[in-house]
């Protein structure tokens, strides 16, 4: 790393920067944000933070110690990624403790900062590495506990963790775990590592989700990381030693600035191209008054839509199978109305926010005005009942996809989760077919049993969808598609949007995670090509896996499509191009023989 110090000449100062700027440099480093220490007035960082980061490739830029949240939201939203750094203790009114003894000073303004700063980088999903005190921050903000003080609390002997000698130097060995990790990864499979050691508080219990990737002789752990967010910590001052030219600890800073890297790229490819979740059933987690403009209690709303910069989403009407009598069929129809009725009027509340979207042309022009577009649909066909009359009501209100069935059979055709009532679509069932081509209405066969989904190939003449399924290869659940109906699915035309449901991405549903969902897309396209598979949450009726939990964090897959291999084009296509082709087909189509 060079500090030029250039002479006393503004030409000369002037002339670098002028020279920089026309030499057209068109990809800007990650910018990467690192916490601050308060000291006597001033918010403060060592040098070899913003060294290594700048020697890794990175941009450095500290972020002051203040509590003001909008100040950080709008400084954590600008950032790539994130370093929280060393420095004082963390007050264990934090984890409802009396402090010990040995407990040095604290500052609660600092640790509130802290938390908030972590808080808002888990919101906008910004890549993070913790340092020291950032290590132990880390695993009290996501639920572990601490020793506030090794030396009286820690059952063992414990090494001297607060090392005499200088701080580049390495005073002890840290054990790296045996299994498969990031660190041992940027570490290129090395054991063992030499580390300097400045602390006496350390984490105690590993915060739920998080696996331990080091530890030092005395069994203190030295490292944590979670399996699928971009998120580690060491307990080290790997700064310290990287800026002394120890290149594994600059390691650390360059797998960082790759992943703010990826990242800021991510989010430029967001602003590029259309993103949609085809199926959330966010209108039945709302019991009162629907509004999306606040994040409370559902897993899709306007911040979260905001944060994870996802463009649209299918909002449906869901409805359970329920009872196929007169009274019930027609009370059928008037709740999906209701429900219709409270998505549309989402518009009204945010009109700078949102808007609602009949066609693709829509959520182009909502998209280029800055607003959030909201497509609708009906999750079960039961609200149909038997009135095929009710078809035109829905696609005058904006249905864009009704589901033909849920679990269990109705007058349409039989579920993958009934009881073979009608052997496929019933006579009705066909005739709404044919009246949902003829109006534009694209036919959703998720939930649909395998004779329904070939009757409906037989006898649609446009392209179907499954808005909510995945592939029962890899997870063998009667809710998702064989390979051979994904097959004929791609061959006429259609696409399965795949399913962030548990269960339907992992034989072991507590295990599910973005790695099983990207394994699904991967199968799909691997078996029938790129132009049939996207991504339908069933966020708010079920849907949310380790790694992507909720409208934020789905600019989660972008990034790991990328790992993938998958190209800008192909992302694209996965994110609303091929649902979007259907849409087109479907609708263009409607009216025509």
């Amino acid at each position: 790393m060079t500090n030029t110090v250039l002479s006393a000449s503004l030409g000369r100062i002037y002339k670098e920067v002028d020279d920089f700027v026309s030499s057209g440099a068109s990809h800007p480093p990650p910018l990467i944000g690192i916490s601050a220490n308060k000291k006597e007035g001033l918010s403060c960082i060592a040098e070899p933070y913003y060294q290594s980061v700048t020697l890794a490739g990175g941009a450095p830029v500290m972020i002051p110690v203040i509590t003001d949240v909008h100040s950080l939201a709008a400084i954590v939203r600008t950032l790539d990624g994130l370093i929280l750094s060393g420095g004082g203790d963390v007050d264990p009114a934090f984890l409802a403790e009396t402090p010990v003894p040995g407990l040095d000073g604290v500052d609660a303004y600092r640790d509130t900062y802290d938390f908030m700063l972590l808080r808002l980088a888990f919101l906008y999903q910004v890549p993070v590495m913790g340092i020291c005190r950032g290590h132990q921050v880390l695993n009290v903000a996501f639920g572990g506990t601490l020793y506030q003080d090794i030396h009286s609390q820690y059952s063992s002997e414990a090494l001297n963790h607060s090392q005499d000698e200088p701080r580049d130097c390495a005073t002890h060995t840290v054990t790296l775990t045996g299994q498969p990790s990031k660190l041992r990864r940027i570490m290129h499979d090395k054991n063992t590592l030499h580390v300097n050691s400045l602390h006496h508080q350390a984490v105690k219990d590993a915060a739920a989700e998080f696996v331990a990737t080091a530890t030092a002789p005395d069994g203190v752990n030295e490292g944590l990381e979670h399996p699928e967010y971009p998120i580690f910590s060491v307990q080290w001052h790997p700064e310290q030693m990287a800026v002394s030219g120890n290149d594994g600890m600059l390691d650390l800073f360059r797998y960082h600035t790759l992943q703010s890297g990826r990242f800021a790229q991510a989010k430029k490819l967001h602003d590029r191209i259309l993103t949609i979740d085809s199926h959330v059933d966010t209108p039945d987690v709302f019991p009162g008054t629907f509004d999306l403009g606040k994040q409370e209690g559902s897993k899709v709303n306007l911040p979260l839509m905001e944060a994870g910069r996802l463009d649209a989403v299918f909002m449906v009407a869901y409805l359970p199978q329920g009872p196929r009598d007169d009274a019930s069929l027609q009370a059928a129809t008037r709740y999906a109305e209701e429900r219709l009725s409270r998505i549309v009027a989402q518009e009204r509340l945010h009109p700078l926010r949102v808007g609602i979207a009949r066609t693709t042309g829509d959520l182009r022009r909502l998209k280029r005005e800055g607003r959030k577009a909201l497509f609708m649909g009906i999750e079960n066909g039961y609200a149909i009942g038997r009135e095929i009359g009710n078809l035109a009501k829905f696609k005058e209100m904006g249905v864009s996809y009704i589901t033909l069935c849920h679990d269990g059979d109705n007058d349409l055709c039989d579920s993958a989760k009934g009881q073979a009532e009608w052997g496929g679509l019933s006579p009705f069932g066909r005739d709404a077919v044919a009246e949902m081509n003829r109006l534009g209405i694209m036919i959703d066969v998720s939930h649909a049993a395998e004779s329904t989904f070939c009757d409906v190939l037989a006898c649609s003449r446009f392209p179907v969808i499954a808005s909510h399924s995945s592939a029962r290869a890899l997870t063998d659940h009667p809710r998702n598609l064989t390979d051979a109906r994904i097959k004929a699915l791609a061959a006429a035309g259609g696409v399965i949007q795949i399913c962030l449901y548990r269960g339907f991405l992992n034989a072991e549903a507590e295990k599910a995670s973005l790695t099983d969902a990207i394994r699904h897309i991967c199968h799909v396209v691997d078996l029938a090509g790129i132009d049939c598979v996207g991504i339908g949450s069933d966020f708010d009726g079920g849907g949310g896996i380790t790694g992507c939990r909720a409208a934020n964090e789905l600019i989660r897959i972008t990034e790991r499509l990328m790992d993938a291999g998958f190209d800008d084009g192909q992302i694209a296509k996965i994110w609303g191009g091929n649902l979007m082709r259907v849409m087109d087909a479907v609708q263009g189509a409607a009216g025509k023989k």
